[in-house]
């Protein structure tokens, strides 16, 4: 099956946040708060996933409730937060929700992201991930982490199957 077939049988996304929907760096106030910076492009492109029907989670070891604000604002539900085991919280929810592997996007950008990668119907990757990662995803995007990687990845599974840009679902990011 080629990569763009791949592609065409995705109807659910799986992110990790630090890497992906950041550019992975972390400004620390003196109050000993930490902030991350996410692109408002990868915004839209998640907000318009769930629109059109798409599953959209977030898993991530990383706590912000800064995160979670600002994902639940775009209408993804499915954000979990301080997480150890990826896999088991995946497994579960794909099990819940009757999703096949082939239908499972898994973008991640380190180490701790290879076990979920290793079962992913599609593991695909930012320009700049861990070279471990990159040499496991079968697609690397050749955007980097926090800068439109997300849209990137989304755009395309969207623009397969028809549904980018198709009507006038447009709203803000």
């Amino acid at each position: 099956m080629t990569i763009l077939q791949q592609f065409r049988q995705i109807t659910s996304f799986v992110f990790d946040v630090d890497g992906v929907l950041t550019d992975s760096g972390v400004w620390l106030l003196d109050d000993g708060q930490q902030m991350r910076r996410m692109n408002v492009r990868d915004g839209y492109a998640l907000q318009l996933a769930v629109k059109k029907g798409y599953r959209v989670l977030v898993i991530s070891g990383g706590q912000s409730e800064a995160v979670r604000i600002r994902l639940q604002k775009l209408g993804i539900n499915d954000v979990y937060l301080g997480v150890h085991n990826k896999l088991a919280v995946l497994e579960q929810y794909r099990q819940t929700h009757g999703i096949a592997l082939n239908e499972l996007l898994f973008m991640g950008d380190d180490i701790p992201d290879l076990e979920v990668m290793a079962v992913a119907g599609l593991a695909v990757a930012p320009a700049d991930a861990a070279p471990e990662v990159r040499q496991m995803a079968a697609y690397i995007s050749p955007i980097a982490g926090g800068h439109g990687c997300v849209r990137q990845i989304i755009e395309k599974v969207m623009k397969l199957r028809g549904d980018w840009m198709n009507d006038a679902s447009v709203t803000s990011k």
